[in-house]
């Protein structure tokens, strides 16, 4: 009788049947975390959205990785008090300081929000990514071949999906552009997070190729794995991933030719310049372009710079423009992180809605990494991740001016353009609230402040606090 209840009890609650799979995960959460970051690396690419599996519901997230990363926020806090502390070297390095302020501060704006459950929600998973993916990582990669493991986890299971997407592309034509939207899912969200993911990871696997140390099987599995992973950039029809391809080679390519940062620098403010002087004409000839994204892929290159008929394009501009009528409104604390999908439709101007324009933030919230703190967040909300942008890049190019191992070299470099790509794709969209993203993001971050840490130990006693300290 008791055995037969049990087998009903268990047949018909998935809670139940979870019960051995969440003992499994608490143990390997408190005896092996590293084991634990791993397996939720593996699974981001091919985790799934609640509301794919259970229609209707009035929250979401990501299956199996977010309830995993909640576990590991948890744990981690546990064994800090525990162990009464954190690695001091790493809490007083200028990037984790920039990203303790852009948390102090992300903290602040939910106290102020319009909408403070929606915005805790938004810090709580802000401090699990950065849990996982930047202060554990960054223990994980003392030893160097974790660094190689982390990547290798990611890029797995993305070819599966590479593959999987490509399959179902088959079936209406890899040049169908508009397919290109939604082949991609259930695992991804549309066709510009699953290009920014593929440019993301180029330019490691291309160093990975190429380093003279390693064994040769894995330089011919990195080439094996670029050339599938260029092609899902190619077939995702992402514009703005394209272009921040091309942009993290030129800086690539800076950094190699040991181009100096001054006349660089003073470029970029001629640049800027003109760009102040003629933007009249510079506006007038956006305008004059007619170019729509399409199957050609130089007509669909050329569409990026459409703002009059070019539908994704003219949208972005009224996300863009909504919130700066926002941060308008609210300059100082802004509307609160995470709030701005729900507080955009107001600020909405007839002339400018397009025939994609909705109330509701479908398909991206404010299409940018820097307007959408703005919004929320207010002016410190994007200068202080702005400041971590900075940091890191400056840390990155004197780690790698300062590092004599080939290795670590090639890392540094390929994670500072896979960054760069980015960087640059923030300007287009934002996805660093899902884990697709975070994995990366924070991760190659960590890998570089890592590398920065174990290169200033080797120096001599007499050299470490040269200049070449990114402090």
């Amino acid at each position: 009788m008791l055995l037969n209840l049990y087998y009903v009890v268990k047949k018909d609650s998935l809670f139940i049947n979870a019960l051995p799979v969440a003992f499994f995960v608490v143990l390997l959460a408190i005896f092996s975390l590293e084991k634990l970051i791993y397996l939720i690396v593996f699974f981001t690419p091919l985790s799934l959205p609640l509301r794919s599996l259970i229609p209707g519901l009035s929250f979401d997230m990501f299956l199996p990785t977010e309830p995993l990363l909640f576990g590991v926020l948890l744990v981690f806090i546990l064994k800090i008090i525990s162990e009464r502390g954190f690695d001091r070297k790493i809490l007083r390095h200028p990037v984790t300081i920039a990203i303790f302020f852009n948390l102090l501060w992300i903290l602040v704006t939910c106290f102020t929000s319009t909408m403070p459950l929606v915005s805790f929600k938004f810090f709580l998973m802000r401090l699990w990514f950065l849990a996982g993916f930047y202060f554990i990582a960054i223990k994980l990669f003392e030893k160097g071949e974790n660094i190689e493991k982390y990547v290798w986890l990611y890029v797995l299971p993305f070819v599966l999906v590479i593959f999987y997407s490509t399959y179902r592309h088959l079936g209406y034509g890899l040049w169908d552009k508009d397919a290109a939207h939604f082949v991609v899912e259930p695992f991804y969200n549309d066709h510009t997070s699953y290009g920014a993911l593929a440019a993301f990871y180029i330019p490691l696997l291309l160093g990975f190729s190429f380093c003279r140390e390693g064994p040769r099987w894995i330089k011919i599995a990195a080439r094996i794995a670029v050339l599938i992973v260029i092609g899902g950039l190619i077939l995702s029809y992402s514009r703005a991933a394209w272009v921040s391809m091309l942009v993290a080679f030129i800086v690539w390519g800076i950094i190699k030719l040991r181009i100096r940062f001054q006349p660089l620098f003073i470029a970029f403010l001629t640049l800027l310049a003109l760009f102040f002087l003629f933007q009249t004409q510079i506006v007038m000839s956006l305008e004059r372009n007619s170019d729509e994204s399409s199957a050609n892929m130089l007509e669909h290159v050329s569409s990026v710079s459409n703002i009059t008929t070019d539908a994704s394009n003219l949208e972005r501009l009224n996300r863009w423009s909504c919130a700066l009528r926002m941060f308008k409104e609210k300059p100082v604390f802004g509307y609160g992180p995470g709030t701005y999908m729900f507080q955009y439709a107001p600020f909405q101007l007839t002339k400018d809605r397009t025939i994609i324009s909705t109330n509701a933030a479908d398909a991206g919230n404010a299409h940018s990494e820097y307007l959408g703190p703005l919004a929320e967040s207010g002016v410190l909300g994007t200068l202080s991740f702005l400041l971590i942008l900075i940091l890191v890049i400056y840390t990155a190019i004197h780690t790698y001016t300062r590092t004599r191992d080939q290795r670590l070299r090639m890392i540094v470099l390929g994670a500072l353009a896979g960054l760069i790509t980015y960087y640059i794709h923030g300007v287009m969209n934002n996805f660093l609230d899902t884990d697709k993203a975070s994995v990366p993001f924070w991760g190659f971050t960590a890998m570089i402040v890592a590398i920065d840490i174990y290169t200033r130990n080797q120096l001599p006693e007499d050299k470490k606090a040269g200049t070449n300290a990114p402090a």
